[in-house]
């Protein structure tokens, strides 16, 4: 038996609402000419969003976090949106296309080399109003917390001041636009990955500004997330917009929308509550409330290891494999740190530039909570697959030992034999009546989605990488996993932290690129395993199917040979009572072993982790293609592509995963 433990599930994440600016400079003619109007709007918008937050905490399931707002600091609408946010208490972070000297001297606006200069170096303008503008900046990022992609400011900083230092020279100003641009758009896609809804203040004109604010609402549309739209020549007429489908209709200017209020509410509430689970039994909760009701057990309990017994037996590659002891030791919460992710924490604290306390809170927010997950999972496996396994093997010793009586015992003693087939056939109910009502099958998937989220989210935070809340799977029955695990995600957010070229180099190395090859390495060897597995069981359920074959053809022939007086008759009739025992046997334990592969899927689940090496091998290849570069060809958005790579092969195999195993549930073996 399997030991309980007290130990208590790790807290729920805190709930808060991620939110997202984007809009025009000063500058623009329409954000000018309506200045004073969007910033009422834009605060009638925010106050919508608190009163939608404040009815929240006793739905959300936990602690309601203060809202954060997520900027690049430009001067216009995103400085007027960090005042506003700032005086509300709000948390202020902002993920900057350069580092913050570079971003400072690039949005002062200065018109001469020497001023740019100054700025970059930290020192005061000549230009007062140059200065005014620096000051304001510095005075915003001072409150708030700072992701600066500064990896390739160097080259930028240097085009920065060659155009100024050459303003008739149009090929220098361009380049340097390109460069800033395409950075500005890296700044935005982590705004949107962090952001549960963005806010846009633009005049609909044109997506064709990299980095602009068209582009940037385009991307936020096609990566799922809604998007708030005050048109900057109409503040009141703000609307929701959904899907880049709805850019087509920015320049139809309707009325204001009666429902628009209830709609952004209910966007703010479905960011912040939990998906409702489609099942409950028993009136106990079936959704991320489940999690504080499990029970931790140090170990698995031997008499749910049927799964991973024939697993063994018939994939394992050794007779020492095949029986060894499959006992497992799930490592609690709070020993995480110092066990299986001692390496990863002390990789994370090497990183250039890392704050302890980001890894503090990776350790606290995520790696606990995976630790918590996977134990339960593994556990949950182990009963459901187990008792799926206990059921296929019981209905055939059931069928079996009701007709054993005949080559062993006379009809007198059948009842004894009908009492055993009785208690095995009440076996499989009970198992299946438990199983069912105790939601071995949904409770099994659900946590062990949420363990596969986390398993590798530390990688994608402490590189600022992120799955925008529109890509993120749901589950046939539950999406409760998706949002526990993206609620813990956002709880960590964006580190404080200055992006270099070092930093990407050893992130690349010591942390994607290790994990990305013991994934690969774990679903190769998985692969053999399972493929092992599947063509043994089709041999041995062969091998039952035809013995009976030869069983019933040879009592034929006993039969006919008595018949033609070859031997005598009582022969075949001493022995019919033997062969009928094992023409039901045979067959019967041969289509138990198909019905385990079946059930098992071992070919699929093959099929599927061949499929995730390959992908992985590929992604690998990248990354070594990547890491022979000099560090001076590094670059934030590559690096931030091969997570996402690695992350999307990830949530793939979940979704395959699911679709194999999704539809079985604890039943009966017919």
């Amino acid at each position: 038996m399997s030991a309980v433990v007290t130990i208590p599930s790790p807290p729920a994440p805190r709930v808060r609402l991620s939110l997202g600016i984007t809009g025009h400079r000063e500058g623009n003619a329409a954000f000018n000419a309506n200045r004073g109007r969007i910033e009422i709007v834009l605060s009638e918008i925010f106050d919508l969003i608190s009163a939608a937050i404040a009815a929240e905490p006793a739905s959300s399931g936990g602690e309601v976090a203060p809202t954060r707002l997520h900027t690049l600091l430009s001067e216009g609408a995103d400085q007027m949106a960090a005042e506003n946010a700032l005086a509300r208490g709000w948390e202020l972070v902002a993920p900057l296309p350069f580092g913050l000297n570079l971003n400072v001297a690039i949005n002062a606006l200065p018109v001469t080399a020497d001023d740019a200069r100054a700025l970059l170096e930290g020192k005061p303008p000549r230009s007062v109003d140059v200065g005014k503008r620096a000051a304001r900046i510095r005075e915003i990022a001072a409150r708030a917390r700072l992701f600066e992609l500064a990896d390739r400011d160097d080259v930028i900083a240097g085009l920065f001041i060659a155009g100024l230092q050459y303003p008739d020279d149009p090929s220098r100003s361009s380049t340097f636009a390109a460069e800033a641009s395409l950075r500005a758009a890296l700044a935005a896609k982590v705004m949107i990955e962090q952001s549960d809804l963005i806010i846009a203040i633009w005049d609909g004109v044109s997506r064709a500004f990299t980095g602009g604010t068209g582009h940037t609402v385009q991307i936020a549309l096609e990566t799922g997330a809604p998007v708030v739209w005050m048109d900057s020549n109409a503040p009141d007429k703000w609307r929701i917009l959904y899907g880049p489908e709805a850019l087509a209709s920015v320049h139809v200017h309707p009325g204001p929308d009666a429902n628009r209020t209830s709609e952004l509410q209910g966007l703010v509430r479905a960011a912040l509550r939990p998906a409702v689970s489609r099942k409950a039994v028993h009136g106990e909760p079936a959704g991320h409330g489940a999690q504080d009701n499990e029970r931790w057990h140090a170990h698995s309990n031997p008499l749910w290891h049927g799964y991973r017994r024939v697993e063994a037996l018939f994939g394992a590659d050794t007779m020492k494999a095949r029986f060894k002891h499959l006992r497992q030791t799930y490592e609690p919460p709070d020993a995480i740190a110092t066990g299986s992710a001692a390496g990863l924490l002390a990789d994370a604290r090497a990183l250039p530039g890392q704050e302890e306390s980001f890894v503090a809170s990776i350790e606290a927010g995520v790696l606990r909570r995976f630790a918590w997950s996977d134990g339960i999972s593994a556990r949950l496996s182990d009963i459901y697959r187990g008792g799926m396994v206990a059921n296929f093997l019981l209905a055939p010793m059931a069928i079996v030992g009701g007709i054993a009586y005949l080559p062993f015992a006379s009809s007198a003693s059948k009842w004894m034999f009908a009492l055993g087939e009785l208690m095995l056939l009440a076996s499989i109910l009970a198992i299946t009546i438990v199983g069912q009502q105790r939601r071995w099958h949904g409770r099994w998937f659900e946590t062990r989605r949420v363990a596969e989220y986390f398993r590798h989210a530390p990688i994608l935070l402490l590189l600022g990488v992120a799955r925008p809340p529109g890509r993120w799977p749901k589950g046939a029955e539950t999406s409760w996993p998706e949002w526990y695990a993206r609620r813990g995600l956002r709880d960590v957010g964006l580190p404080q932290l200055v992006m270099t070229q070092a930093y990407l180099r050893k992130a690349l190395a010591d942390l994607l690129d290790t994990h990305v090859v013991r994934q690969r390495d774990y679903h190769l060897y998985k692969a053999k395993r399972l493929t092992a597995a599947h063509l043994n069981l089709d041999k041995l359920s062969e091998l039952m199917f035809t013995l009976a074959v030869i069983s019933v053809a040879f009592y034929l022939v006993l039969k006919g040979g008595g018949v033609m007086h070859w031997w005598p008759k009582k022969i075949s009739e001493e022995y019919s009572y033997l062969f009928t025992f094992l023409g039901v046997l045979l067959p019967t334990f041969g289509g138990t072993i198909a019905g385990i592969r079946y059930f098992g899927d071992f070919e699929r689940f093959s099929a599927i982790s061949e499929v995730t090496a390959e992908k992985l091998t590929a992604v690998h290849a990248r990354i070594a293609q990547l890491l022979a570069t000099p560090d001076s060809t590094l670059d934030y958005g590559q690096v931030a592509d091969l997570a996402h790579a690695a992350d999307d092969i990830v949530v793939s195999e979940i979704e395959s995963w699911q679709a194999v195993f999704g539809g079985k549930h604890v039943t009966v073996p017919v």
